[in-house]
């Protein structure tokens, strides 16, 4: 399948855009409503856009925006990635990670350094698999405890993002009942997964995650915690750029 994907901000989408993009949502989403799609999208700056190569079919997105907070005075950012979602045909690709990687490196060279973080809720195994695939440091973790300037991060910004539903002493976000959640068979942890010391990991913090409760997560975001696995997907063309060894 020839695909491509592309940054666009959230004002410059269409209606059938917006449409099409809540279709594919409510695909894979159980529970999801237009507004609250519209009112989630909305407040986001960018998305970035995953179509069939030469047509008009977007078959998987991510949402993105940028969140101000201070730690103990000290200003910090957070690039937040909302709604995520990519068309089963299309699982595999990393053409998404390749764009995400674009707007990542561009955030990382305008702000200053070590103010920067990325923010990512989790409702699936999948989506908190990418943190270990990609970051050498991350929180939470099986291998080691949260120090408390990420469970800092990660209070200042889930207070903010989900001021009614974050649950502090879990680290996730409670879901409300018949909120959204993955439809049954999108990403079952089988025991066969189980093996898998991060997905055990994520089970066993989230155990709410079929219910759309969503795990609280964050990882420094600078050149230097990406992983070699990073290399290929958040190279960027013509900069010859790969994580440090």
């Amino acid at each position: 399948m020839n695909l491509e994907a592309q940054i666009v901000t959230v004002a410059s989408l269409d209606s059938q855009e917006r449409a099409q993009m809540f279709a594919l949502m409510d695909c894979y989403y159980a529970g999801m409503t237009s507004d609250g799609f519209a009112a989630d999208l909305n407040e986001k700056r960018w998305v970035i856009l995953l179509r069939e190569g030469g047509g008009q079919t977007i078959c998987g997105f991510s949402t993105q925006m940028i969140m101000d907070f201070a730690i103990e005075g000290k200003p910090m950012h957070a690039l937040f990635s909302g709604d995520t979602i990519v068309d089963r045909r299309c699982w595999g690709q990393t053409l998404l990670a390749q764009a995400w990687g674009r707007l990542a490196l561009t955030l990382i060279d305008e702000y200053p350094s070590g103010t920067l973080y990325w923010f990512l809720i989790s409702k699936g195994y999948k989506t908190y698999r990418f943190l270990p695939l990609y970051f050498r440091e991350f929180y939470p973790r099986f291998d080691a405890p949260t120090p408390t300037w990420a469970r800092a991060a990660v209070a200042a910004l889930a207070r903010r993002k989900f001021p009614h539903a974050f649950d502090p002493a879990a680290g996730v976000i409670r879901a409300e009942p018949g909120g959204c959640r993955l439809r049954e068979g999108v990403a079952v942890i089988t025991p066969a997964r189980l093996r898998d010391p991060h997905v055990k990991f994520f089970a066993e913090r989230n155990p709410g995650h079929s219910r759309g409760e969503e795990l609280c997560c964050i990882a420094p975001l600078n050149r230097q915690n990406f992983t070699l696995a990073a290399a290929r997907p958040l190279r960027t063309p013509g900069t010859g750029w790969s994580p440090t060894l």
